[in-house]
């Protein structure tokens, strides 16, 4: 049975460079707002901000149609794929999850 909630995971984070903002922070803030298409229960969500889309499925589950079980595993599905991303410019996927903390 596939996931009640599904996206892919980001592509390479656009980092310029440069000597204002280091790698991992810069990766921490783009993984935020990162858009992605997610699917619900097989309806497409276009062009989502993942993070901020996956607190709003945590808050409030049952407005989606899920589980607060269906809801923690799309999260765990966020740390999992942003935090390769973040963990390839320096970062750590702790941070992620801090995040669904605040």
């Amino acid at each position: 049975m596939p996931p009640a909630v599904s996206f892919s995971g980001p592509k390479r984070i656009p980092y310029l460079g440069g000597c204002v903002t280091e790698p991992a922070p810069y990766a921490l803030e783009y993984l935020l707002k990162w858009p992605a298409d997610v699917t619900v229960r097989g309806e497409i969500h276009p062009n989502k901000q993942v993070f901020a889309f996956v607190r709003e499925l945590l808050a409030d589950p049952a407005a989606h149609g899920l589980t607060l079980a269906d809801a923690e595993a799309a999260r765990d599905l966020f740390v999992e794929l942003a935090g390769q991303a973040l963990e390839a410019e320096g970062g750590d996927r702790e941070w992620l999850r801090r995040e669904f903390r605040r």
